[in-house]
């Protein structure tokens, strides 16, 4: 099981999805690589069951790869699955697949906590590295979010008056700051020095309002504010 700020080098897994192929497809790529996929289910019922049993037998899972579509509507049952664990098991770790951008269920899924949280859109996990490395990110309490995600969160959320304390160069930070990547990433993407990065993520946070007192959250914390202000 999960601890506070860690997961062994082993992420255990659950795996939702309910097409056999692409579920037994994420399952080796995740065993070849050294993890563990601890169950496979078809629907979002048999999730919520099999989640329930790994906790009562004290060995829930680091973290859920749901299918955003599930039997028996193929509409939203996986998202609101993965929604009712979150609120259950805070310290499960979540990320939904989608073949496009739920809005509504995205902003409330990310509204529910403050780590462990993903969101992927399945035609941009092109990269099997990337992909494991988002989920070994989630597991760790950490966020992994598709920049058209972002992309379409950012663009709602850009009448609101939060936007107008940050500099466009700040909310290019923060968007790239909630896909999950690190300040030399952020440096990297942007070709600016490490240096620069860290003065503009330290504004973010100060003008977020977030104080050192949050911690290594204040990441998380400082993306889940500004979506959903």
């Amino acid at each position: 099981m999960r601890g506070v700020s860690s997961v062994e080098d082993t992420v255990r897994v659950v795996i939702a999805e309910d097409s056999v192929l692409l579920r037994e497809g994420l399952t080796r790529l995740l065993t070849d690589r050294g993890h563990e996929v601890v169950a496979g289910v078809g629907d979002a019922d048999a999730l919520i069951k099999v989640i329930g049993e790994l906790n009562d037998a004290g060995e829930l899972p680091d973290v859920v790869v749901a299918d955003v579509r599930m039997p028996p509507t193929h509409t939203d049952e996986g998202v609101r699955a993965s929604i009712r664990l979150r609120r259950a098991y805070p310290d499960l770790g979540v990320l939904v697949l989608s073949q496009y951008v739920e809005e509504q269920y995205a902003t409330e899924l990310l509204a529910g906590s403050s780590r462990g949280i993903g969101y992927l859109l399945k035609d941009r996990v092109a990269e099997v590295r990337e992909f494991v490395d988002a989920v070994v990110r989630v597991a760790e309490g950490g966020t992994a979010l598709d920049p058209e995600v972002v992309a379409q969160l950012l663009g709602r959320s850009r009448k609101q008056d939060v936007l107008d304390r940050l500099t466009p160069r700040e909310r290019e930070v923060l968007g790239l700051m909630a896909e999950g990547r690190t300040n030399s990433a952020v440096a990297r993407q942007l070709v600016v020095s490490d240096g620069a990065v860290e003065k503009h993520v330290s504004n973010i946070f100060l003008k977020l309002g977030l104080s050192p007192s949050d911690g290594d959250h204040r990441r998380v914390l400082a993306v889940l504010t500004y979506l959903n202000s």
